[in-house]
Formats: structure tokens, C-alpha cells, sequence
């Protein structure tokens, strides 16, 4: 298959799911109030962000849609109050992500499903901030008050990540499967796709 390149089409087409896939970021966000479900997040996102970003990868068969995709989430989220930290985070997993969808030329379920799993990993970022930059994320987090920080605090930890971490992939292939359901039964037999 010959590389595509992406074209002003493909970018708005970018610029339009990372704005469905923000709102999908914050609305979910908010059982973030309690810091035990703050763990569950990157599940949870995978599962319910798993249709719209199988969508994309459907309509944008191209390199470098999903890092850019991944990125400009980030970005946004660094704006909101997180560090530069995330971005790294973000960009290391997104570039894998790209990686395997360039293996599967793309166009392949299984791969874009693995690169989505991938791709979802990249909110545990926000979490590991409180590993990597504690002070700079305690002061971040201290609008939510000192009990939520000292329930984070004990909460995130190395093992408890690691556990984050699988949830986020599971949480990516389930979601990419759920996505998957819902492509064929709707958006293809509507000609969306």
C-alpha cells in the first residue's frame, strides 16, 4: 500500500474527533471526584471512547493521524492544569500506537484495535504525574482540597499503576471490540463508512 499523505480534509476530519474525544474525556472525568475511581478512568475511557476513535481509524487510513490526534489531546489537557510530563507521556505512547497501525497498513481491525489499546494508555500519564512530578501535581491537585490529594497520594502507587496500566489496554480492547459492533451495524450499513 502506498503512504498516503495526510491533506487538509484529513486534518479537520483530526481537529473534529479530538474535540468529540475531549468531551468524552471530561464528561467521564467527573467520577474523578472520588480518587478510588480516578483508577478506574482509563478503563472506563477506553470502553467508551472505543467507538469514536474506531471511527476515526476507519476514516482516516493514514500515517501520523492518531499521534496527531493523541497529541492535540494532550496539548489541551496540559493547558487545563497538568505538566509537561503528560506530553512526553503521551508522545512516547502515541508513537507506538502509530507504530502499529503502520504494521497493519491502517486498514487492519486488529491492528488498529491493538494501536487503540496503546493509544488508551496515554491518560495514565495524568495519573503517573503524581509519581514523577509529586510536588508539582500535589499543588495542581490541592483546588480539589487536602483530603482528595492525601487519598490520591496513597492511592498512586507503582503497583497500583501497573494495574492502570492493564486496565487502560483492557478497557482499549473492549472498547475497540464494543466500536467495532457498532461500525458494522450502523455507521457502514448508514454509509458513514
Amino acid at each position: 500500500m502506498k503512504e498516503q499523505k495526510l491533506k487538509i480534509k484529513d486534518l479537520v476530519t483530526i481537529g473534529v474527533f479530538a474535540v468529540i474525544y475531549v468531551v468524552i474525556i471530561f464528561a467521564l472525568g467527573m467520577i474523578g471526584f472520588l480518587p478510588v475511581l480516578y483508577l478506574v478512568y482509563p478503563a472506563l475511557l477506553g470502553i467508551v471512547s472505543g467507538t469514536v476513535i474506531m471511527l476515526f481509524m476507519a476514516k482516516v487510513q493514514k500515517p501520523w493521524a492518531v499521534l496527531i490526534l493523541g497529541m492535540l489531546t494532550s496539548v489541551f489537557m496540559m493547558v487545563e492544569g497538568n505538566t509537561y510530563l503528560l506530553i512526553i507521556h503521551s508522545f512516547v505512547v502515541m508513537l507506538i500506537a502509530e507504530l502499529i497501525r503502520r504494521v497493519g497498513n491502517y486498514n487492519s481491525f486488529k491492528y488498529n484495535m491493538l494501536s487503540f489499546a496503546i493509544f488508551n494508555t496515554w491518560i495514565c500519564g495524568s495519573l503517573m504525574q503524581m509519581l514523577w512530578a509529586r510536588e508539582k501535581y500535589i499543588e495542581i491537585a490541592m483546588v480539589m482540597g487536602e483530603d482528595y490529594v492525601n487519598a490520591l497520594i496513597k492511592l498512586v502507587t507503582y503497583p497500583n499503576m501497573a494495574l492502570v496500566y492493564l486496565g487502560a489496554i483492557l478497557g482499549g480492547l473492549i472498547g475497540a471490540n464494543i466500536g467495532r459492533i457498532l461500525l458494522k451495524k450502523h455507521f457502514i450499513k448508514a454509509g458513514i463508512i
